[in-house]
């Protein structure tokens, strides 16, 4: 079996984004990637995607590669774990300032709220 298919045969479901990738694997596993990076220092490997979720949430409302690298994360991942939340739709948040690059969270979207609750009424003069 070539290196290729076996790569393949690891990965259960890979996400592309605008500069960031997604990817669960099949060991439960979560990777974040810089979309078309092809080296390992453009890679996060985490055990979960719990664990990037759980990342997440213990981070403040508003923050940067700074707040991330206090987790223990470092060089240019920082910037593309921020990146990855704002891309990402299971994170509530969006960019605010892109220098330096910083992401504010937003409140979640109610799952009972219909499309006709959110769109303001139209009135004709």
């Amino acid at each position: 079996m070539a290196l290729q298919d076996q790569i393949g045969d690891a990965l259960v479901e890979r996400r592309e984004f605008f500069r960031t990738t997604g990817v669960h694997r099949e060991d439960g596993s979560y990777e974040v990637t810089r979309r078309g990076a092809d080296s390992t220092g453009n890679a996060k490997v985490f055990e979960s995607f719990e664990t990037v979720r759980r990342l997440y949430e213990r981070l403040p409302d508003e923050f940067g590669a700074e707040a991330v690298g206090r987790t223990g994360i470092t060089g240019s991942r920082r910037h593309m774990l921020v990146r990855h939340f704002a891309e990402h739709p299971a994170f509530d948040c969006e960019i605010t300032s892109r220098s330096p690059l910083t992401v504010a969270k937003t409140e979640p979207e109610s799952a009972d709220t219909t499309d006709e609750e959110r769109m303001p009424e139209a009135t004709a003069d």
